[in-house]
């Protein structure tokens, strides 16, 4: 099994050397990254209510509104994050019209 691809490109920097693949990135756009991300936090934040209680007598009730700020402002952060790959599609779209 050969394992060697020629598509790579070596850059050396100092004493060492660096092999960059070309790849394409997984996630262009950032839409499934804040989606995890307000899901953890907002699971977070349902997971720590029933403990609402003791968070109190604790003095820690900021964990549940900092769970609960994240998952507010994940939310802000997705719709800008769809609407950004919408106007990208655009563009590209009228690019390639263009060409």
């Amino acid at each position: 099994m050969e394992l060697r691809d020629d598509n790579t490109k070596a850059h050396e920097i100092g004493n060492r050397t660096f092999i960059v693949a070309d790849v394409e990135p997984l996630d262009v756009d950032g839409v499934v990254t804040v989606q995890v991300g307000t899901a953890a936090f907002l699971l977070m934040f349902v997971a720590l209510l029933p403990f609402a209680g003791s968070l109190q007598d604790d003095g820690r009730t900021w964990w549940l509104w900092t769970c609960l700020a994240g998952g507010g402002l994940g939310l802000f952060g997705l719709e800008y994050c769809r609407r950004r790959r919408v106007t990208r599609a655009e563009l590209d779209d009228e690019a390639e019209q263009a060409a």
